[in-house]
This record gives structure tokens, C-alpha cells and sequence, in this order.
């Protein structure tokens, strides 16, 4: 199988071109070659894949091989391949992902694309559709009991839920203990992505993302969009322009355009290396 290894600030996926490549088994596959030690490494596995309704789609498994429906970071990277390998020839584009069609500008340079803006398209706050099951139609600034403590949390999805709680220090915080607690808390039935955040000031955020599926990453970029529809509606960053949030891997700039209700979000993508691994064993 041929691949290519890219990453939107640190959250490195390998991508598949499956306009020319078969991957029969992709959970299997994910879990193979996200592993860092007897694989490739990576977050997980990106198939960029012809679409019938946009210029390609992507369908993304974690590294546990659980499927995701969006990955901000990762769209950027599958409009980067799908402009430098050629499939698409335009700057404006539409990718395909389980959570809708999304549509992309391109900044070019020297024949590359080096940065991406995506309209993330409308958060979704309803409990139920995020999904969180709540006494409340909307979680905003809510209690959460998590490992004995409680938490104040605010509920959005960007395609995938997550659970947003700001704090006065996250430099510190045992992620690899305090993350799978939320992750599979039971006011989450398909499990949830975590961000936790410190307000810098009403135009720059920081956050660390426990991923579902994934662990903590460098990155997450709907979890960036998230942060931001959250610390907009707790008054906690001007909304009026775009807000800078910094991740372990580097920056994104977001801005929730609240009369459009749509999130924008402009990062980098790069490429890392080209390869060919063998999957034989799993029978592809």
C-alpha cells in the first residue's frame, strides 16, 4: 500500500489515495500503521476516496481502528494531497466526511498548498444531537462529576462531540489518567473528545485534547472550533473576530461567524514523507 504521511500541526495521519489504492480491511490497517513502534505512526488513517457529491471524500479511522466522522486538521491535509497529487486543479473545493460536505480555500504557494481555510460549517449545541445526555436542551457551563470532582463543561459538536472545560492551569494535568475518565463517561453514549482550556485573553486560547480513540494529541482542529463556540458563549473571548487558539502543535485561527452561525478555521498542513508498507498479513 502506498501512503503519505502529513500533518495539520502535529496531528499526523497516514493518507491513502484510494483513487488508486484498495484498503479492504481500513480498521485493521489504522491500527497497524498509527502504531509508532511496529508501524508507521500516526493518529490514525485517512482514505481519500472518490465522491459522487464533492471533488473527493475522506473517511478517517483512529488508531484503535474506531471510525471518525471529521477531523479538522486531517481535511486540511486531504485538500493539500488532493491539490499537489492533482485531483483537483481548483483553489475553492468540497471534500465529503461523515459529518457533511465541507468546503475549503486554498492558499497556494509555489505550486503547493501551504495553508487551508475550511468552513466548518454550523456547531451543533442540542444535548441530544451532540450526543450528551443532560437535564438541560443545551450544556453550557454545566456540572460534570468526573473521578469524584466536578468540572463545568460546556457541550458542542463540530461533526464529533466534545466536552469543552476551561481551567486556570492545564500544563500539569495527568491526561493519560483524567482523559479516558471523560472519554467514556456515561453522559456520552458515543464516547467524546476533550478540551481542556485556559483563557490567555478574550482573543487567544490554550488547550490540550484528549482525543476519543486517540489519547492526547497535538492537536485537534473541530476541537479548536469547539473552544471557541464555548468560550464565545461563556464570554470568555471576543467574538466579533477570529480567535487565535494555541495547541501543542502550533496555532489556529477561528472565528464563528455568528450571523452565518458558520465556524472558519485557517491552519497549515504539511507533508512529511512518501512510503510503500506491506499489509499482506491482514490479507489486503
Amino acid at each position: 500500500m502506498k501512503f503519505t504521511k502529513m500533518h495539520g500541526i502535529g496531528n499526523d495521519y497516514i493518507y491513502v489515495n484510494c483513487f488508486e489504492e484498495t484498503v479492504k480491511d481500513p480498521a485493521a490497517a489504522a491500527r497497524f500503521v498509527s502504531d509508532r513502534h511496529f508501524g508507521i505512526g500516526g493518529d490514525g488513517l485517512i482514505l481519500i476516496k472518490p465522491s459522487e457529491i464533492a471533488d473527493c471524500e475522506m473517511e478517517m479511522y483512529n488508531l484503535d481502528g474506531s471510525r471518525g466522522a471529521m477531523c479538522g486538521n486531517g481535511i486540511r491535509c486531504v485538500a493539500k494531497y488532493a491539490y499537489d497529487h492533482g485531483i483537483v486543479d481548483k483553489t475553492s473545493i468540497s471534500i465529503a466526511t461523515g459529518s457533511g460536505v465541507k468546503y475549503l480555500d486554498l492558499t497556494v504557494e509555489n505550486g503547493k498548498v501551504s495553508m487551508v481555510k475550511v468552513n466548518m460549517g454550523a456547531p451543533i449545541l442540542t444535548a441530544k444531537e451532540i450526543p450528551m445526555i443532560a437535564e438541560t436542551p443545551q450544556v453550557i457551563n454545566a456540572p460534570l462529576t468526573v473521578n469524584g470532582k466536578e468540572y463545568r463543561v460546556t457541550a458542542v459538536s463540530m461533526g464529533n462531540p466534545h466536552a469543552v472545560t476551561f481551567l486556570d492551569e492545564i500544563e500539569h494535568l495527568d491526561l493519560e489518567k483524567l482523559g479516558p475518565s471523560f472519554e467514556n463517561h456515561p453522559a456520552f453514549p458515543n464516547r467524546v473528545n476533550t478540551e481542556f482550556v485556559k483563557v490567555i485573553d478574550r482573543h487567544t486560547l490554550q488547550m490540550r485534547v484528549w482525543e476519543r480513540g486517540s489519547g492526547e494529541t497535538l492537536a485537534c482542529g473541530t476541537g479548536a472550533c469547539a473552544v471557541t463556540v464555548a468560550a464565545v458563549l461563556n464570554d470568555l473571548a471576543d467574538g466579533s473576530e477570529p480567535v487565535t487558539v494555541k495547541l501543542l502543535g502550533g496555532d489556529l485561527q477561528i472565528f464563528w461567524d455568528r450571523g452565518e452561525n458558520l465556524v472558519y478555521m485557517t491552519g497549515p498542513a504539511a507533508t512529511v514523507f512518501d512510503g510503500e508498507i506491506d499489509l499482506a498479513f491482514l490479507g489486503e
